[in-house]
């Protein structure tokens, strides 16, 4: 089984395997009160992890040894994440009141209806949501499917730093636990909103529009931060490093604000309109109520407001960690400004108290 759904794990860390970098978040709650315990980013090395695939495994353990260190951690399991577009999922009716190997077992009998690859390559996993609408006597039992490489290429990174793996997760469902913290923050009818969470990363923009809290519609575009450390890089002669380094502290030309920063903050809002209307052309909706800014772009500055105003729905920048207590060794500062970016480990440490 693949783990999507464990319940009771213990304190876990939330690392979150992205394109150019890897997060790590741990942790606690008293009360109904989260603290972070630790946190930490490392970069990784350049095409260590090519479109959320593992590609060198030795480098992504390398990194996670080093970001071990860095977050001054003694926990040694973990939860992680696939990426949605790696990830099957379907909503099927079975007749209630069955236990839950009852349920496993006639899955894996009649899986193969739902699952495009051959089962033995597949890890699967369940969870009953309630009653189905249409006929009581069913339950509606959400299955999610991936393939088993998917998983132990994550299982084998984690290893080589010395830790273990007890949650494979789907980074849409952490996304949205990560968003149950924020909902609070968009007003009182949080619980009625339509919200459009654009998470952008360094290759891949993920659109997930959520309402009561769950996901309705997800899309993935090529299109990310890297376009704008790439033109860094072309513009003024710089290493990949180096572009990298200055798009986060500053020290470019002058021309850098109006000559390269703006036409990727344009191309940006261009991006998250050109989402929001294949969206629409849904036809489930055709407005949302917030737009919610995650990932490491999220925080150039004005973003939030450009988008506001060009698109004209209410924009605000993702920070999960708002109402958290901090421990004495994590840097708050630090955490402000990557906190859009950790959306989804803050989705999978909260595994820790399912």
């Amino acid at each position: 089984m693949l783990g999507l759904f464990n319940k009771k794990a213990n304190t876990l860390l939330g690392i979150d395997i992205s394109s150019t970098s890897i997060k790590l978040l741990q942790l606690s709650r008293s009360g109904g009160r989260y603290k972070v315990e630790a946190y930490a980013v490392e970069p990784l090395p350049l095409n260590a992890v090519v479109e959320k695939n593992i590609a060198e495994l030795e480098s992504v353990g390398q990194t996670l040894s080093r970001l071990l260190v860095k977050a001054k951690t003694g926990v040694k399991t973990a939860a992680v994440a696939v990426a949605g577009s790696a990830v099957i999922t379907k909503m099927i009716e079975m007749e209630a009141g069955l236990t839950d190997d009852e349920l496993e077992n006639q899955l894996n009998l009649e899986a193969d209806q739902y699952i495009p690859y051959p089962l033995e390559e597949v890890a699967i996993d369940f969870e009953v949501q309630g009653p189905s609408v249409r006929n009581p006597e069913r339950v509606d039992v959400l299955l999610a499917a991936c393939r088993k490489e998917n998983v132990e290429v994550r299982e084998a990174a984690l290893a080589l730093a010395g830790l273990t793996i007890k949650i494979v997760d789907v980074e849409a469902f952490a996304l949205e636990r990560a968003y149950e913290l924020m909902a609070a923050q968009l007003g009182d009818g949080h619980a009625e909103l339509t919200v459009a969470l654009v998470d952008i990363g360094a290759t891949m923009t993920t659109l997930s529009v959520l309402h009561n809290g769950r996901t309705l519609y997800t899309r993935e575009q090529l299109f990310g931060g890297k376009q704008l450390t790439e033109e860094i890089q072309r513009r003024y002669g710089l290493s990949v490093e180096e572009a990298g380094r200055a798009k986060k502290k500053g020290g470019l030309p002058d021309d850098y604000d109006s000559e390269v920063l703006q036409p990727f903050k344009d191309a940006v809002v261009q991006q998250v309109s050109r989402s929001l209307q294949f969206f629409f052309a849904t036809g489930q909706y055709n407005d949302v109520d917030y737009i919610l800014l995650a990932g490491g772009t999220a925080c150039l500055p004005d973003l939030d407001r450009l988008i506001q105003e060009k698109i004209g729905t209410p924009t605000v920048v993702a920070n999960p960690f708002a109402d958290m207590a901090l421990s004495r060794n994590v840097n708050a500062g630090a955490l402000a400004s990557d906190a859009p970016a950790l959306m989804i480990a803050c989705g999978l440490a909260m595994r820790s108290f399912d």
